[in-house]
C-alpha cells in the first residue's frame, strides 16, 4: 500500500510594518507601502506575488467607507486573486484562506496587508468641530445605541464588570495587565508609549471612561499598516529570512450557544480554537514560549489567561497581579506592548510581534530561545453589542 503524501507545510517569509502618525496618507498608500516592505524583507520581487488579501471595512459601531482600488494594483502585482477581508478579522481566517490558495495552486506567494488611519481621521474630525466618531452609520438591528452605546468600550466593559461580579476581580488587577504591557513597550522602538512608563497608581488615577474601565484599560488609536507574505515551506527555505512556520490554526465561535447564557459574559470561545491549533502543531500549552494575545481591552487579556489554561477560571486577576505576564514572568504576554501600549493595527499587531519573536528579531524585548509563539485574535461579533463571539488561535514556530 503506498504511503500517504506528506501534508504541505506553510510559512511566513516577509514582514512589512508602517507605524506612527500618517497624516495625509491614505489607507491604500499605507497598505501598499507595508506590502512593498514585506516583499523586500522576503527577498522576493514584485513579479513573484500572485495572490493578495486586503483588510477593509470594519466591525464595531458603524460602517466605515472602503477606499477604491487595491494596494496590489498600486504596486502592479501580477495577482491571480485578490480577496477583501473585514478590517477587524482575526489573523487565523486570513492565514487559512492563504494556505487554501497555495494548496490549490491558485497562487505561489500570497501577500496579506491591512492599514489603519484612525488616529489621523480622529484628529481631522476634531478639527472640524465634531467630537463624535467619524463613522456614525449604525448597522441594521444593532440595539446598543438606543441604550447608550457610543464606542467599542461600551460594548466590552460589561464583560469585565461581569467577571468582577462573579470572581471578585479588581480594577487594580486589570491595571496590572496594562502596566506589564507598558513595561514591554518600553523596550520596543515602535511603541507609541515607549517613553511613557506606567504604574498601577497611574492606571487607577487615569480617567474613568465607562465603569469599570479607566483610560489605560483601553487600546490605542493608531495609523499604520502591516503586511506579511505566506508561501509553502519548501519555497520559504530558499528566501532571505528564516521561515516562520504556521504550525497550527484554529477557530472558535460563541454563536453555537444562546447569547444570554451567562458563560458568554466572562469568557471567550478559546477552547475549540486552542485545541484545533495545538493538535495540528502537536504541542501542549507548556510548550508555548510567548503569547501574543489580542488585547483591545485589559479584560480580554485576563479572560484569555484563564481560557487558554495558564490559570484557573476566576484566577486571572491574581495571576496577572503576580507579574507572570511581564518581563521576567513565567509566560511573556504581548511582548511588543500590544494594542494597549504599542499600536492598534487590529489582529496584525500580535501577529507581527509573534513573527519577530520567532525570527529572533525583537531586539531588547526578545524572549530567549523563542521557538513557539501563540497568536490570538477575536472579533466579528455576530451578536451585538460586543460579544467577542469569534476567536482564533495561530501557532507560529521555527523551521525544524
Amino acid at each position: 500500500m503506498p504511503h500517504a503524501a506528506q501534508a504541505t507545510q506553510y510559512a511566513i517569509v516577509g514582514l512589512g510594518i508602517v507605524h506612527g502618525p500618517q497624516p495625509g496618507r491614505t489607507r491604500r498608500i499605507l497598505a501598499a507601502e507595508a506590502a512593498r516592505l514585506a516583499i523586500v524583507d522576503a527577498g522576493l520581487a514584485r513579479e513573484d506575488i500572485d495572490g493578495t488579501m486586503d483588510f477593509r471595512g470594519g466591525a464595531g459601531p458603524g460602517s466605515e467607507p472602503n477606499y477604491d482600488d487595491a494596494f496590489s494594483r498600486m504596486l502592479g502585482l501580477p495577482t491571480n486573486v485578490h480577496l477583501c477581508l473585514t478590517r477587524y478579522s482575526p489573523s487565523g481566517p486570513a492565514i487559512a484562506s492563504a494556505m487554501g490558495l497555495l494548496d490549490r495552486g491558485i497562487a505561489n506567494y500570497v501577500c496579506v496587508a491591512g492599514s489603519w488611519d484612525d488616529w489621523s481621521k480622529s484628529r481631522e474630525n476634531r478639527s472640524n468641530g465634531n467630537a463624535r466618531s467619524l463613522y456614525t452609520v449604525g448597522r441594521e438591528g444593532y440595539w446598543g445605541k438606543p441604550v447608550g452605546e457610543a464606542r467599542a468600550v461600551s460594548n466590552h466593559v460589561w464583560l469585565a464588570a461581569r467577571h468582577m461580579a462573579e470572581y471578585g476581580t479588581t480594577s487594580a488587577q486589570f491595571g496590572a495587565i496594562a502596566v506589564q504591557q507598558r513595561a514591554w513597550a518600553a523596550m520596543n522602538p515602535r511603541a507609541a508609549t515607549r517613553h511613557k512608563p506606567m504604574t498601577v497608581e497611574d492606571h487607577q488615577n487615569s480617567p474613568m471612561i465607562v465603569d469599570p474601565y479607566h483610560l489605560f484599560d483601553m487600546c490605542l488609536v493608531s495609523d499604520g499598516a502591516i503586511a506579511y507574505i505566506i508561501t509553502t515551506l519548501d519555497r520559504a527555505r530558499d528566501l532571505a529570512k528564516p521561515p516562520v512556520v504556521v504550525k497550527g490554526v484554529g477557530c472558535g465561535e460563541m454563536v453555537g450557544q444562546d447569547w444570554w447564557d451567562q458563560t458568554n459574559y466572562s469568557q471567550l470561545p478559546v477552547r475549540t480554537a486552542r485545541d484545533q491549533a495545538f493538535r495540528q502543531a502537536g504541542i501542549e500549552l507548556s510548550d508555548i514560549d510567548v503569547a501574543e494575545l489580542y488585547d483591545c481591552f485589559t479584560g480580554e487579556v485576563l479572560f484569555q489567561l484563564e481560557d487558554y489554561g495558564w490559570c484557573a477560571k476566576g484566577e486571572g486577576g491574581s495571576f496577572a497581579e503576580s507579574g507572570a505576564i511581564g518581563p521576567g514572568g513565567s509566560i511573556p504576554v504581548n511582548t511588543g506592548g500590544g494594542l494597549l501600549s504599542c499600536y492598534h493595527l487590529g489582529a496584525l499587531t500580535p501577529l507581527a510581534e509573534g513573527i519577530e519573536q520567532v525570527r529572533g528579531e525583537a531586539g531588547e524585548r526578545q524572549v530567549a530561545d523563542c521557538e513557539l509563539a501563540l497568536v490570538s485574535g477575536h472579533g466579528l461579533e455576530l451578536v451585538s453589542p460586543g460579544m467577542s463571539s469569534y476567536h482564533t488561535t495561530v501557532v507560529l514556530g521555527r523551521d525544524r
